[in-house]
């Protein structure tokens, strides 16, 4: 497992989609959108830290009544939030 993903455990959701996200850190994982085929996820700078629930929607395993471009705008913004963390951590660098 990577520092990467090894970073998420007991974060704070970064999806965060209102109405949604469950707001319970035990639950958070580094999620990924879309990969390079089936099966395949992006590589782990590319994640974000996400709630199951928040996870479950933008992956599409649920369906909450988003369009595919609100489910990425979501995740998205979370990764930036994300990535901002691990550089102020110093675990990715500029």
């Amino acid at each position: 497992m990577s520092k990467l993903r090894k970073s998420a455990k007991g974060r704070e959701c970064q999806i965060r989609i209102p109405g949604i996200c469950n707001h319970n850190n035990e639950t958070v994982v580094l999620c990924h959108l879309g990969g390079a085929g089936m099966g395949t996820k992006n590589h782990d700078i590319f994640g974000a830290f996400g709630c199951s629930a928040c996870h479950d929607v933008v992956d599409g395993r649920v369906n909450r009544g988003l369009f595919p471009q609100e489910r990425k705008m979501w995740f998205y913004e979370a990764m930036v939030r994300t990535q901002k963390i691990w550089i102020e951590e110093g675990l990715i660098k500029c």
